[in-house]
């Protein structure tokens, strides 16, 4: 019989239960007891779920209250020592001070989960870092789970060691492997313990092997698990995701563990070699259900794959998501705001679960037992590929007519900055922002009632509007010399262009962590996409009406629009990237047209989007690249085109990025002293840059030396005549005090910068 599990679930709560829980407490209006028992019954209600969808293996242990790699460092004693912190004593409030700095320590850095819109923070290691086990919580996790399992065997998730550590920072990245024998005693520790209390598996997840690894990382999955496979110990289900992980099948096969686990989504094509090639007796786990995308599966083509390898394991196959569904809302089927006919497409995490038990049953007892099952997924599917909503003729003849001039700018950069120079005349080191500012109770208040029908279309208007004149005024106040309208009227930089375009659909409650209590509501992409009237024009028309300034029009870019979405996968994403992308030039035109001289065309998921090994890197960036170029390159030379990348590293991308021709590239700097600017020093990045010199995602607010010192290292690295000062991404999730002492530090910093230069010449 086989064995149904997943590799994780959702940890915010179908109404994000735990994001209002964790910004109470952070506000100080709920006590940490209050946030703890919020977390308690939400993992418990995971669970439950788990036990009513009829799972083998309770998955436990990958509960977090803000980021699970936070808390494996936590966990294993890793924390920096500028926090003073204590790892035997850490509360989860000490946790926080990690996660979103303190008056005296910036957070730590935050960048993404591979290649997801989800956000993990970098473990900090010190040189001969010493590892001790402070498992308490991920323990008392495990516990709660076996008590409620109800006689069925719990299975706890671990971040393997070798992932653990390629994620992590140091000084000296090669360091990082000395570490290990270190680290391996931890887990090894923690093992012995987990199988004290009688866990018989433990889920040991390692992405990291869907990527490229040299010889001597591949000698480091070698040795852990070779440490890893002595003494006591439960069980390991080595799990692998988010791709294929053929290209180490000999590496794999020569492990001591006892069962593997892969991405049958992303990586179906590596199923047979695997399978051949499977050691005896070791179980093979295989993701069939999609831990990625809301698309519903197709059962009975599903279950037609797994019949023979059901045949050939018997026992030791075990069928799963492909990866934690993390990513994914709850659940879909309840959601109001979703057209009827659109949702029937559609799965969230609990129908998965509910997937994998008709695929569990059709398994053991026969197509005929799961019949009905069988037959609606069948006429979802075939509704969803003959449905007039997927296909436009419009938007085919509109790709048809792409050809080379639409992707080139009509002059070089230098040509082009001096006729820019001439119209913005702006100063040494310009200061701006990157697009949001605060979303208030006000604001909140004013879109919940709108939605309720409480407030009229103009009302909304006008007190979006009011909002833009507060927003206006303040940069004017501070000193600003770029402005943005601080974007009250958008509840997230990709749903609000997703409600004005054809092809996509919205929810009410699809909610999907980013990070923390951050939370997004992925738009769905399920047809051709088009634009039918102009979303941000009257908007950016009023705001710059309120000012001499120049105000930046903002808009998010197709590759940001493809990636923080649910998209279609009834066809190549490049096709989808390409429609999106004629979507926002026709916006970009638009907004020229109506005399906004700065246009900022937001990008913050082009690396993300990069495939994890390097040989696939090249067409994704052709066709990125060609996609942002697409949107960007319909203006006049003496239109400025801005974009804004962060969270990622981008050294390894360099000429792509070069290749994009924005006029300025703002980015995400602070966290990281501005160490990612030095790749682009050395690869004498040719067009302007903006490295942000404060981190929006901690209430902290650093003083303007600090921030000198952050710039006075840029103009070393980049002629200052091609720098801009802004913080490291936009402040929507930030109050106005805050906000505002923020930035007029930054601008002190800037005025202070300037004049050094100013004199030094």
């Amino acid at each position: 019989m086989a064995h149904t599990h997943i590799l994780g679930y959702p940890r915010i709560g179908e109404r994000r239960e735990l994001k209002f829980a964790l910004e109470s407490h952070w506000q100080g209006q709920g006590s940490l007891a209050e946030l703890q028992q919020v977390g308690e019954r939400l993992c418990a209600d995971r669970q439950q779920r788990q036990v009513d969808a009829g799972l083998h293996w309770l998955t436990t242990g990958d509960f977090a209250y803000y980021d699970l790699m936070l808390d494996h460092a936590a966990m294993f004693g890793a924390l920096p020592a500028r926090f003073g912190l204590d790892p035997a004593a850490l509360e989860l409030d000490g946790s926080f001070q990690l996660a979103r700095g303190t008056a005296a320590q910036p957070a730590l850095e935050m960048t993404k989960w591979f290649d997801t819109n989800y956000h993990y923070l970098v473990p900090e290691l010190a040189a001969g870092q010493a590892f001790s086990l402070h498992a308490g919580r991920y323990l008392a996790q495990v516990a709660r789970a076996q008590a409620q399992a109800g006689g069925r065997p719990v299975k706890p998730v671990l971040i393997g060691p070798v992932t653990f550590l390629r994620l992590a920072k140091s000084a000296r990245p090669q360091e990082r492997l000395s570490l290990l024998p270190g680290l391996l005693r931890v887990y090894a520790e923690l093992l012995a313990e987990l199988r004290r209390r009688g866990i018989e598996w433990v889920q040991i997840d390692e992405p990291v092997l869907a990527t490229d690894l040299d010889a001597p990382w591949q000698a480091a999955v070698t040795q852990a698990y070779r440490q890893l496979a002595g003494g006591e110990r439960p069980r390991l289900l080595l799990t692998t995701y988010f791709g294929p992980v053929d290209h180490h099948l000999p590496l794999l096969n020569a492990l001591p563990v006892d069962g593997l686990h892969i991405d049958a989504v992303r990586g179906a094509a590596q199923l047979p070699a695997v399978l051949a090639s499977l050691p005896a007796g070791r179980v093979l786990s295989v993701g069939v259900v999609d831990g990625r995308n809301v698309w519903r599966t197709d059962l009975r083509q599903v279950l037609q794959a797994l019949r023979p390898l059901q045949d050939q394991l018997a026992d030791r196959l075990w069928i799963a998501s492909s990866c934690s569904l993390l990513h994914v809302p709850c659940s879909l089927a309840r959601d109001p705001r979703l057209e009827a006919t659109v949702r029937h497409w559609l799965a969230g995490a609990d129908e998965k679960l509910a997937e994998l038990e008709v695929l569990r049953r059709g398994l053991q007892d026969g197509e005929a037992s799961v019949a009905d099952a069988l037959a609606e997924s069948d006429a979802a599917l075939a509704e969803r590929r003959g449905s007039a909503l997927v296909r436009n003729a419009y938007v085919g003849k509109r790709l048809s007519g792409i050809d080379a001039d639409m992707v080139q700018r009509r002059h070089a950069f230098p040509e082009r900055s001096a006729r820019q120079r001439a119209r913005l005349q702006l100063p040494l080191l310009p200061t701006t922002t990157i697009g949001s500012f605060p979303q208030t109770p006000r604001i909140r208040a004013a879109r919940a009632a709108r939605k309720r029908g409480d407030m009229n279309a103009y009302d909304y208007l006008k007190a979006m509007r009011e909002e833009i004149r507060h927003a206006i005024e303040q940069q004017e106040q501070l000193g600003l010399d770029v402005l943005v309208h601080g974007e009250p009227e958008r509840n997230d930089m990709v749903e609000h262009f997703a409600e004005h375009l054809f092809g996509f659909a919205i929810t009410d409650n699809g909610w999907v962590q980013s990070y923390g209590s951050r939370c997004v509501k992925p738009p769905i992409i399920y047809g051709d996409v088009w634009r039918p009237d102009p979303i941000t024009v009257d908007t950016a028309r009023y705001a710059q009406s309120l000012t001499e300034r120049p105000v930046k029009g903002m808009l998010t870019g197709p590759v940001t629009l493809l990636q923080w979405s649910f998209v279609r996968d009834d066809q190549p994403r490049e096709a989808t990237a390409r429609q999106l992308a004629l979507a926002i030039r026709d916006e970009v035109n638009d907004l020229e047209r109506a005399g906004i001289r700065i246009i900022q065309i937001d990008e913050p998921a082009f690396r993300e989007g990069l495939p994890l090994r390097r040989q696939d890197w090249q067409h994704y960036l052709d066709w990125a690249v060609h996609a942002f170029k697409l949107a960007s390159c319909g203006v006049l030379d003496d239109t400025q085109i801005h974009t804004h990348m962060c969270y990622s590293e981008f050294n390894d991308i360099l000429p792509a990025i070069a290749a994009l021709d924005a006029d300025v590239i703002t980015i995400e700097t602070s966290r990281s002293r501005m160490e990612l600017l030095d790749g682009f020093g050395a690869f004498d990045y040719p067009n302007e840059i903006g490295p942000g010199v404060y981190d929006i995602h901690s209430p902290r607010v650093p003083g303007a030396s600090e921030m000198e010192a952050l710039l006075d290292r840029a103009c070393r690295v980049v002629d200052p005549r091609r720098l801009w000062v802004n913080p490291d991404c936009g402040l929507k999730t930030r109050h106005w005090p805050e906000t505002l002492a923020a930035l007029g530090q930054m601008v002190s910093a800037a005025r202070a910068v300037r004049r050094r230069l100013a004199t030094s010449t």
